[in-house]
């Protein structure tokens, strides 16, 4: 395994952030780590890269104990935290220059060129990193955490506040460095996360309540199924809630709505027989497993 992760907690005064967490990454796995805003998300990798200690349990990296293994660990991880800590007044090829140098690095000029070309920084290789867009700072930010060539790369939502085609491009080079790395990511893209990741955990108030792969944890959460219906006419959202089984109901554009069920049982009977009732004609029907989006919503609401 390349993250273990062992019943950590972590108290900060009188709250809790985390509470007895556990789970493990394998080796070359892309994981995502998701949760609502302050689930404790950013305090259990800040804990995985050695930035703070556990308050109770154990970490370890490739082997290392992040407690008593502190350099070992930070010299295996690569991490960009949430908000990107770059010298903004250094140029691109300078302060690339200046992290290799940290790490002690034999032949870093080429190890530089090399991280320039896999994020696509060759453009802006000879600008002051301030005079960056946001898309490209997050790719130095990823070359930093690549350039000492570590087994587990942290990324804390590497595509917050990038435009759609900076976000296809910085998911393209997560999936590519994903091939030879254990990767692990958090973010609240949920798209992003079926397209990329192998495994999904799910973090809520400290606690992990879900973890799996993305199109299983509907089933393994046993959350039901959608289905959207179109009537004729305009129809009472009210007598569509009182279907057994039946959590939310949501409007649609027009006479067509959502409803969101739970159980194994197919409901689309009962909306066919409460139609006849209502002397309404359904248009359209269909059924389908919930989407990521929605489990995660239902998981942390």
């Amino acid at each position: 395994m390349s993250i273990i992760v062992s019943n950590v907690t972590k108290v900060y005064g009188e709250q809790k952030a985390l509470d007895d967490v556990s789970f493990q990454v394998n080796k070359g796995e892309i994981l995502g780590f998701l949760g609502p805003n302050g689930a404790g998300k950013s305090t259990m990798m800040k804990i995985i890269t050695t930035y703070i200690p556990p308050t109770e349990g154990t970490v370890s990296v490739v082997g290392f104990d992040c407690m008593e293994n502190s350099m070992d660990v930070r010299r295996n991880v690569g991490y960009l935290p949430e908000h990107n800590p770059l010298y903004l007044d250094m140029f691109v090829k300078e302060y690339l220059s200046f992290i290799a140098g940290l790490h002690k690095l034999q032949d870093k000029q080429k190890r530089v060129d090399e991280m320039i070309g896999l994020t696509g920084l060759d453009r802006e290789q000879h600008k002051k990193i301030g005079a960056l867009s946001k898309g490209y700072r997050q790719r130095v930010g990823l070359a930093q955490a690549l350039i000492h060539n570590p087994d587990v790369i942290i990324l804390d939502e590497p595509t917050s506040g990038l435009d759609p085609n900076q976000l296809a491009d910085i998911r393209e080079l997560i999936r590519t460095i994903g091939k030879e790395k254990t990767l692990m990511f958090s973010t609240h893209i949920m798209q992003e996360v079926e397209a990329i990741c192998d495994r999904v955990v799910i973090i809520n108030r400290g606690k992990i309540v879900a973890d799996g792969k993305a199109e299983d944890l509907a089933n393994q959460q046993k959350r039901g199924f959608t289905i959207e219906v179109e009537f004729d006419k305009e129809f009472d959202i009210n007598s569509l809630r009182n279907i057994n089984g039946v959590k939310k109901v949501r409007s649609l554009k027009g006479n067509s709505f959502e409803l969101i069920y739970e159980g194994e049982a197919d409901i689309r009977p009962d909306i066919f027989k409460l139609a006849v009732d209502k002397q309404a004609t359904v248009l359209t029907i269909n059924r389908k497993e919930l989407k990521l989006e929605e489990v995660f919503q239902q998981l942390t609401r």
